[in-house]
């Protein structure tokens, strides 16, 4: 017994020794991915922002020619980003440590994303391009969207590499077999979805048909091969396929084509999604948490697998086309319920985002009818949520009602919300809002009321609104202005102060009194230079501010469509070129002072050089403690962009530096890293950043967030 106890205790002994070499190698593992997206993803930071903004040709100097050059540079780029990518997911796919994000696919929608992805390449190789949707499809399935698409972008991606003539195809419809029949969750799904690329392309053999399925693997190997590639993207899509619970399978002739169809379950349970993943972990005894990279592309949220335990059982999986659709972003389950019951009382379909990534892909993935936002988001700001809205031309439109226990009701109408409502509401506030959004709905027409005295500039600015869409009423004076909203609703108002009858500041005060929270949107259009005084009053009772000068029109054009929520792309194409222009520029961003701390002189100059673009001004350090002194010698520096990993101060430690210098204590500090290690964003606000962001950097996000920073 002695004998067979002390076997037991030496098993049990190598047992754990083994779990503890299994954690450290996961760990070492961990850390070398993530050091290696440190120094790749770096240089791969100012290739992207530069080549970005030579293809934009700013300054309209480059030739044709040169802007394609730029454009290939940027591509290119992409392409090594993703190879990057690739490799980060493959790693934490094996490791079981992805997380799936289930959510609503509309059929219709993905056939769009696939056509505009691929049909301009399917054009310049001369072949034939089909999407497919089998008339027995339901409207939604539920699964994890991004995943589906970087699936169908890898087998779409290879099928035209491998086909020099003849056609490509994509059809999705119903399948009840052809999977793996060792498939569990497909063999007890109550629907399967088939996804099949089919093409006339070369071929696999068929002793190659496994083989290709293995990372670094493909079907025609050696040195003197024709077609390129890591091998990468099946054994990727493989393993995707599987994460979903579904399946990937090849058929396929020598000379005659090929065809990969990948089955997924029409829905993904959480549980079925929760056992995949303990299936991935399968065998792996760890006494404590593993490491788990966090690419660029992953929000940095709450594990989805939580939030769908926790979820509100909304609409999503039933919309049909045609529905009334109210997306609520609010992060409270009870509150959100609450909401939804009231919105389907006003026939709503609703669907509900728990988080701000979520909600910012549902808005522009669905194009609802209207949004309700809470300001209080457990992985971002609301603020940002509303300025990525209202900067996106495929959402600006949409007509947004912050619910939020701020009250910061002047700051919401000003970027482009159309009412605000402080928490805790009643029953009769909510079903008032929801009525007021079902009017704001139907009535396509929006009205605009123009102040102006002057008779010509009143009827070209009545012309450079123009459009069925938008009914103007112009006057020339206070009086006819204050009798003409006695009887009819705006939803916005341009206003020249120089009236014949009464100060326009006057007036704006006398429209607030007269109309209280009903006031339109009051855009202040003027040829009056104003003092500081004058524009610090105007500011708190107005929501824009326009000097007339030669930009002036396109950025009227432009404030206008926000308050009046116009959906931009279907201005003509004139008035739409104006509003892109004036978009270029930034109004919030012009003139404030930034501080770049980065080590690395590329990123110094890409980001620099971008944010120039913007007309701020932008300094530099190239340390933390260097960043610290110039802080200290410009004390009125507006913004500080730190870099996380730095040689002897690292970002963090600069961060915590700053924090303890009283006059910093407020200062916007956006951490900038390329590590990308989950639990980074929570590292950096521990150390007292304000926000966080991911190399390479997204300008169009980094903007965003200095907007957000930036408001006065």
């Amino acid at each position: 017994v002695e004998r067979t106890n002390r076997e037991i205790e030496q098993a049990r002994e190598a047992l754990e020794g083994k779990a503890r070499q299994l954690v450290l190698t996961s760990k070492y593992k961990s850390e070398f991915l993530a050091n290696m997206s440190h120094e790749l993803r770096t240089p791969l930071n100012s290739l992207l922002i530069l080549s970005q903004m030579l293809a934009e040709n700013g300054g309209s100097n480059l030739t044709e020619k040169q802007v394609q050059y730029a454009q290939t540079i940027h591509s290119s780029g992409n392409d090594l980003l993703e190879l990057i990518n690739d490799i980060l997911d493959l790693s934490k796919i094996e490791s079981g440590a992805v997380e799936v994000d289930s959510t609503g696919v509309l059929f219709s929608e993905l056939a769009q994303f696939v056509e505009s992805t691929f049909r301009h390449l399917a054009e310049n190789k001369h072949l034939d391009f089909h999407v497919r949707l089998d008339p027995q499809l339901p409207p939604v399935m539920i699964t994890d969207l991004r995943r589906l698409e970087q699936v169908l972008k890898n087998l779409l991606s290879n099928a035209f590499k491998f086909t020099e003539r003849g056609s490509v195809e994509l059809k999705l419809k119903p399948a009840t077999g052809g999977w793996d029949a060792g498939c569990a969750v497909l063999n007890e799904a109550a629907s399967v979805i088939a996804f099949a690329v089919t093409d006339t392309g070369i071929g696999i053999a068929e002793d190659k048909q496994q083989i290709i399925f293995e990372a670094f693997q493909q079907a025609e190997a050696g040195t003197a091969r024709k077609y390129g590639g890591t091998g990468l993207g099946l054994s990727i899509s493989r393993e995707i396929a599987r994460l979903l619970g579904g399946s990937l399978q090849v058929e396929s002739i020598p000379g005659q084509g090929s065809s990969f169809t990948l089955y997924l379950p029409a829905s993904l349970p959480t549980e079925q999604t929760q056992a995949i993943l303990r299936q991935r972990q399968e065998g792996v005894v760890a006494p404590e948490p593993r490491p788990v990279i966090a690419g660029p592309e992953d929000a940095p949220v709450p594990g989805p697998l939580e939030a769908e335990v926790d979820a509100v059982a909304d609409d999503l999986a039933n919309l049909q086309p045609g529905d009334l659709v109210l997306l609520i972003i609010e992060d409270d389950r009870n509150f959100a319920r609450v909401l939804m019951e009231f919105a389907r009382e006003k026939k709503f379909k609703v669907v509900v985002a728990r988080n701000a990534a979520r909600g910012i892909a549902l808005a522009g993935q669905l194009k609802p009818a209207a949004i309700t936002l809470d300001l209080h988001l457990p992985d971002n700001d609301g603020w940002l949520v509303l300025d990525r809205l209202k900067h996106d031309s495929n959402t600006r439109h949409i007509p947004i009602h912050i619910i939020s226990v701020e009250d910061e009701r002047e700051r919401g109408l000003k970027l482009g919300a159309v009412s605000f409502l402080q928490k805790p509401v009643t029953k009769e506030t909510l079903l008032t809002a929801l009525s007021q959004i079902i009017e704001f709905i139907n009535r396509p027409i929006k009205n605009l009321l123009i102040v102006e005295d002057d008779a010509v500039q009143r009827q070209s600015l009545v012309e450079l609104v123009g459009n069925g869409d938008v009914h103007t009423t112009a006057v020339g004076t206070g009086a006819e202005a204050l009798a003409v909203l006695q009887t009819t609703h705006f939803d916005c108002l341009v206003l020249d102060l120089g009236l014949p009858d009464v100060n326009g500041v006057e007036l704006i005060r006398e429209i607030h009194k007269q109309l209280g929270r009903h006031s339109p949107p009051v855009i202040v259009y003027t040829g009056k230079e104003l003092s500081r005084q004058e524009e610090t009053e105007l500011r708190k009772i107005s929501d824009s501010i326009i000097i007339k000068n030669i930009r002036s029109p396109e950025r009227l054009l432009d404030e206008t469509a926000l308050f009046l929520h116009r959906v931009q792309t279907k201005l003509p194409e004139a008035r739409r070129r104006m509003i892109e222009q004036v978009q270029r520029s930034d109004s919030v961003l012009s003139g404030r002072k930034v501080l770049v701390v980065d080590d690395d002189v590329r990123n110094i100059f890409a980001i620099t050089s971008a944010l120039e673009g913007y007309q701020m001004q932008v300094f530099y350090a190239e340390s933390g403690q260097a960043g610290i002194e110039l802080l200290q010698k410009h004390p009125d520096m507006e913004a500080v962009l730190m870099d996380v990993m730095m040689p002897e101060m690292d970002g963090y430690e600069a961060i915590r530096r700053i924090r303890q210098l009283p006059q910093f204590k407020k200062l916007p500090i956006i951490s900038v890293t390329a590590k990308a290690m989950k639990g980074d964003r929570e590292k950096c606000l521990q150390a007292g950043a304000s926000d966080y962001i991911t190399k390479p950097v997204d300008m169009d996000q980094l903007r965003s967030l200095l907007r957000v920073w930036l408001y006065k």
